[in-house]
């Protein structure tokens, strides 16, 4: 005989599903950043004021940061799957976020060329003549997981404001400039390390939305 299951079940498991969902965008930032940390001070050959750190992909050691990159995106697409299911973030902030994840994924499936010096024997100029195809489609998808999560800022801050939460809207935009000012800055001095603070910054904004949304969830 089958039994149907009680209806007053099915939310609280939904809930449940949409917050751990949720929770692997919480996880995503940290799990980065201590990552790439740890790498950036141990590994050798490595400065981050002069090494970006997708770098951090090549030599003997660059699976760490390829899973980091991938597990990372896989993260960030599951906390989109998980704010599509919140009404309040709305259609767009779901799909920009995961957008951001799939750049991240595949800026770890397709690796930056050696260059500056690292890893050893590596060129030491900036690698931007003839470049490979895998380190153009590094660089484009990269530019993809930027812009989506800076336009989701934007998006999230609309609806912020909509709900009085005007300084939940203001962080959201200072996130989405400070970090379009860090990566689109036309001088390369600096490049590595602002774009460093600028991944700090956007997915700082990603775990305190994911874990406002779970709330909501």
């Amino acid at each position: 005989m089958i039994t149907s299951v009680p209806a007053q079940t099915a939310a609280p498991a939904t809930a449940s599903g949409t917050r751990a969902l949720l929770a692997c965008g919480a996880a995503a930032g940290p799990l980065f950043v201590v990552v790439a940390g740890l790498q950036a001070a141990f590994r050798d050959g490595y400065d981050l004021r002069r090494h970006p750190l997708s770098l951090l992909a090549l030599g003997d050691l660059g699976w760490i940061q390829t899973a980091n990159f991938v597990l990372t995106g896989l993260l960030c697409l599951a906390a989109g799957l998980g704010m599509a299911r919140v009404r309040w973030a709305g259609r767009w902030t779901p799909r920009l976020v995961g957008a951001y994840g799939v750049g991240l994924v595949l800026a770890g499936v397709f690796r930056a060329d050696p260059s500056l010096g690292f890893p050893a024997g590596a060129p030491t100029g900036g690698g931007t003549d003839n470049l490979s195809g895998h380190a153009i489609l590094h660089g484009v998808a990269a530019m993809i997981a930027f812009t989506a999560v800076s336009v989701a800022t934007f998006v999230l801050a609309r609806r912020f404001v909509r709900e009085g939460r005007r300084g939940w809207a203001a962080c959201s935009v200072a996130t989405g400039v400070t970090a379009l000012a860090l990566f689109a800055a036309p001088t390369q001095a600096g490049y590595s390390v602002r774009l460093a603070i600028g991944s700090a910054l956007v997915f700082g904004w990603l775990v305190a939305v994911s874990l406002d949304l779970r709330d909501r969830a």
